[in-house]
């Protein structure tokens, strides 16, 4: 039976103002590691499915304010494995990015059913853990560029 999943997401990258960026283990997937992610819901708009996910993976609390819209987004390939979630003969998803400057040593809670463990790392090597390609270019346009648009709402 097909799942009814929208193949529309986010892609949030949350980072501390030193550009620690904050990783989550799947708990399917040991080893893999990613920012986090998530699929749109209803009629939710993509800021309020990124606080969600946020909120959801990892305890943190944000505002529409507090995120910030890149305006990019990057189609790709669903994984074969993951497919039965979607509309029969969905096949891509389209996922936009967004970041979340918080606070160094943030807490962080994970969801036990999606991921296993978490890490802040530095954005060069939080880049080369993750498995996702979407997620290490993000990571890197942000360590690489880190313009000033992507920053503006930083904590004190």
């Amino acid at each position: 039976m097909a799942g009814t999943k929208k193949p529309v997401s986010v892609l949030v990258v949350i980072h501390d103002p030193e550009l620690n960026i904050l990783l989550l283990e799947r708990a399917a997937h040991p080893g893999y590691w990613q920012s986090v992610t998530g699929s749109q819901e209803g009629g939710e708009t993509l800021a309020d499915t990124a606080i969600r996910e946020v909120a959801e993976e990892t305890g943190i609390t944000s505002s529409a304010t507090a995120l910030v819209d890149w305006r990019l987004s990057n189609r790709f390939e669903i994984f074969a494995e993951w497919r039965d979630r979607y509309p029969a003969g969905v096949t891509h998803n389209t996922e936009h990015v967004f970041s979340l400057c918080v606070p160094t040593g943030s807490p962080v809670t994970t969801a036990p059913a999606e991921h296993r463990n978490w890490r802040w790392l530095p954005w060069r090597d939080a880049a080369v853990a993750c498995f996702s390609w979407t997620n290490r270019d993000a990571i890197l346009m942000l360590g690489l560029e880190f313009p000033t648009s992507l920053i503006r709402n930083s904590p004190p």
